[in-house]
């Protein structure tokens, strides 16, 4: 994991965690837009920042300075549920509050982290691969939307882009399958680029796009005007982060096993939770959502079997490097969906098979436990297999009952403390002297 490999080689491997995950910030960005109806030159700035911010997070979670970062192989991106509470809270409130609820968010991080790790000795395995499940399960279904397409929505299900999706996982068996070495390690990378060649054959990609305006793009600080502080509109957000920690928990922990390193909970956790506040800090003065630690490079790690932390940092130089040069952003852009929705899914359902690697350590023959990982699974996925199910509830309930992972988390470790933690009183059974 701490082992650095030539520059080439390094730079190769992170510019292949970039292209499995640079439709994370694409897609987040262009759903800002869409939803809140923002010009294109306001869509480019903030997709500049995104690939920034996500860069500089990459490289403190990966070097860790100071007591920011736990020197593990992380790549930091937006969106995701941080993004649809921004998004809630600009509707209601207004772009202002929505930048300075990300603000206030990310110090209430540093304000409440104290008090989190004197919880993790609440967090075993049981509750943790729990939980890693219901995130992999999750991701594979955010993958499997880029393949298909919302249900309902004009063009679901096409079979050109089953075609692309399907076709990008052949591929990228394929080559793990023939190959061996870096190339077996670069399969991932391969299988992303052979589906987009064959996109282009089928007439799916322009890249004509890639050449039009400018040659540099930089970042614009408080796009959307001063922040305006409110506490009542930030609390859903500030509510999420809680939950947002349990998962940096898990992250955190299943990262770890991947690359095989030795990790003190209570110290390194909250370097993970430490590096998201202060990219937070930062992607609110320009105009992003929360910025989180991505589950989906744990995938890529284990798919590859490439740990060194220098991986990420490089994809994270590359990041920069992509905010910075607006050509390449617009590049990247082009690779159709549904091709990087093939290659998500494979990633995304390894870390569900880490989860169940974690479960199968967590002494699931005791039938408590079983009840326990049950229980969490079925109102963890609720959300996830039935969109919608919560749409009857108030906003600020539905908000956190429709995150399957914040849901899955907490019943876990609630059940985990009441059947381990909580001694009942027993009945006195009567003795000769009592009768």
């Amino acid at each position: 994991m701490d082992e650095s490999r030539p520059l080439g080689r390094i730079l190769l491997f992170g510019l292949q965690h970039v292209l499995v995950m640079a439709a994370t910030p694409i897609s987040a960005i262009f759903l800002m837009s869409a939803t809140l109806r923002l010009d294109p030159g306001l869509t480019v700035d903030l997709l500049s920042a995104a690939f920034v911010l996500s860069g500089i997070g990459s490289l403190i979670q990966s070097l860790g300075p100071w007591k920011f970062g736990p020197k593990l192989p992380f790549v930091m991106l937006p969106g995701g549920a941080p993004l649809i509470l921004f998004l809630a809270i600009a509707e209601q409130h207004g772009l202002p509050t929505a930048t300075g609820a990300v603000i206030l968010t990310a110090a209430f991080y540093f304000v409440v982290l104290p008090v989190f790790s004197r919880l993790l000795a609440f967090f075993p395995a049981l509750v943790i691969g729990t939980m890693i499940v219901i995130v992999g399960i999750n991701l594979v279904k955010v993958g499997a939307v880029l393949v298909t397409g919302r249900p309902g929505t004009p063009g679901f299900a096409d079979p050109t882009n089953l075609l692309l999706g399907m076709a990008t996982i052949g591929f990228t068996v394929a080559f793990y399958w023939l190959f061996t070495g870096v190339l077996r390690q670069l399969a991932v990378m391969l299988g992303l680029i052979a589906g987009t060649v064959l996109a282009f054959l089928l007439g799916g990609v322009d890249f004509g796009t890639a050449t039009e305006g400018g040659l540099l793009n930089l970042p614009q600080v408080l796009p959307f005007g001063s922040p305006e502080f409110n506490l009542v509109a930030a609390l859903p957000l500030m509510l999420y982060s809680l939950a947002s920690m349990a998962e940096a928990t898990g992250q955190t922990v299943i990262n770890a096993e991947a690359v095989g390193k030795e990790i003190d909970k209570k110290a390194d956790v909250p370097k993970t939770i430490r590096g998201d506040a202060l990219t937070s800090l930062f992607g609110g003065f320009f105009g992003l959502p929360l910025m989180v630690t991505s589950g989906e490079n744990i995938g890529i790690v284990r798919v590859t079997g490439v740990r060194s932390r220098f991986v990420t940092a490089a994809a994270g130089v590359v990041l920069i490097v992509i905010g910075f040069l607006a050509p390449v952003t617009r590049a990247i852009s082009v690779i159709p969906s549904a091709v990087v929705g093939g290659t998500a899914m494979v990633v995304f359902a390894v870390i569900t098979v880490l989860g169940v690697q974690m479960l199968g350590r967590a002494e699931l023959d005791r039938h408590t436990n079983t009840f326990i990982c049950a229980v969490a699974l079925a109102l963890g996925l609720l959300p996830i297999l039935i969109p919608g199910v919560y749409g009857g509830f108030p906003p600020n309930a539905r908000i956190l009952l429709e995150s399957g992972v914040a849901v899955g988390a907490v019943t876990a470790a609630v059940l985990n403390v009441l059947f381990h933690h909580v001694r009942l009183p027993r009945p006195r059974t009567r003795t000769e002297s009592d009768r």
